[in-house]
């Protein structure tokens, strides 16, 4: 009971601050943009282009799954920044003007609070990837060639799982720090390093969670899902179990101690 009413808070919330309007907005925008260009640069080149008359432009079209992947790629970038800048002050704000300390005055326990927020969080985030990439799908389909609904269903279902290590990453840098700046900051700063760390040890380790998303490229390419895309999963969700149990640790201790 005291996990639903969190969570139907956290969601009354959302829809005040008109998150479950814009936020699909922007991620149906940022999925669409690539395909879109794509499909229709020959023609912006060539009426805005200053081109010389006579010019003719060639331009490879890309396979289906390579322009799909396209906008898998600008919602890594910016639909990733979006997530964090909304999910920075999820408990931090609180934290800092007291409202969490009235909370879990009351027989909330920290588990409850903390999950609730992340489940309200990453059903937003999630809805929204599932709409945007939805929309991208249809106009590659339409504009490029067939990708089957099955390739959507199983790209989008992993990508999920990339998007809720991401949430994890911003709720236990929430518990740990008063100011929503900083850990927007932080959070940004620990994808970063993330994927540094994947970059340069990725031949060497092969299941860290941002090596998700070249596993996922590849299963768009094949249609075939490896094991390196199910262990990278399951061990992505791990991980994420483990912010998720240190970040109610974490929140314990700063209270007890505030």
């Amino acid at each position: 009971m005291q996990w639903i009413t969190i969570f139907q808070k956290e969601l009354l919330e959302n829809a005040r601050n008109f998150k479950w309007i814009w936020v699909p907005l922007v991620f149906i925008l940022l999925s669409v943009m690539d395909p879109l260009t794509t499909y229709y640069m020959p023609v912006l080149l060539d009426n805005f282009g200053n081109l010389p008359e006579g010019a003719q432009i060639n331009i490879p079209t890309p396979p289906p799954p390579e322009v799909f992947w396209m906008s898998f790629s600008q919602l890594n970038v910016l639909g990733i920044l979006v997530v964090l800048l909304m999910s920075m002050g999820l408990i931090s704000a609180e934290r800092k003007s007291g409202v969490s300390e009235m909370v879990l005055v009351k027989p909330v326990s920290y588990t409850s609070y903390v999950t609730a927020k992340f489940v309200s969080t990453l059903l937003l985030t999630l809805i929204s990837a599932f709409i945007g990439l939805l929309a991208s799908w249809y106009y590659v389909n339409l504009l490029f060639g067939e990708i089957p609904f099955s390739y959507y269903i199983g790209s989008v279902s992993f990508y999920s799982v990339w998007l809720m290590f991401i949430v994890s990453i911003s709720i236990i840098l929430n518990t740990a720090f008063r100011t929503p700046g900083l850990v927007g900051f932080l959070s940004i700063a620990a994808l970063l390093l993330a994927s540094a760390i994947n970059s340069v040890f990725k031949t060497r380790i092969e299941w860290l969670p941002p090596q998700i998303n070249a596993y996922i490229k590849g299963y768009l390419s094949t249609g075939s899902i490896t094991d390196d895309l199910w262990i990278t999963a399951f061990l992505t969700i791990g991980v994420t179990v483990i912010l998720l149990v240190a970040s109610v640790f974490i929140l314990r201790k700063k209270e007890l101690a505030a």
